[in-house]
């Protein structure tokens, strides 16, 4: 039995929150977990939802690439 490591070169992340502050949270969280696998933000998109009773979902993507 052989067992063999390979890096991972990209990674793409989903995040949705209910307010802004939640989002920058679970963002800032998953960057520290990241940089553990070597990985660093190569971009970030957001974008802000509102719904037929006004309320607001706040939701990124994220993409990881290998820090070389």
């Amino acid at each position: 039995m052989s067992i063999s490591f390979e890096l991972i070169k990209d990674k793409v992340e989903f995040f949705e929150a209910a307010d802004l502050s939640t989002l920058e949270k679970k963002i800032s969280e998953q960057i520290e977990l990241n940089q553990s696998i070597m990985l660093r933000v190569h971009h970030v998109q957001h974008h802000v939802t509102v719904d037929e009773n006004s309320r607001r979902l706040y939701t990124a993507v994220v993409h990881f690439k290998l820090n070389q």
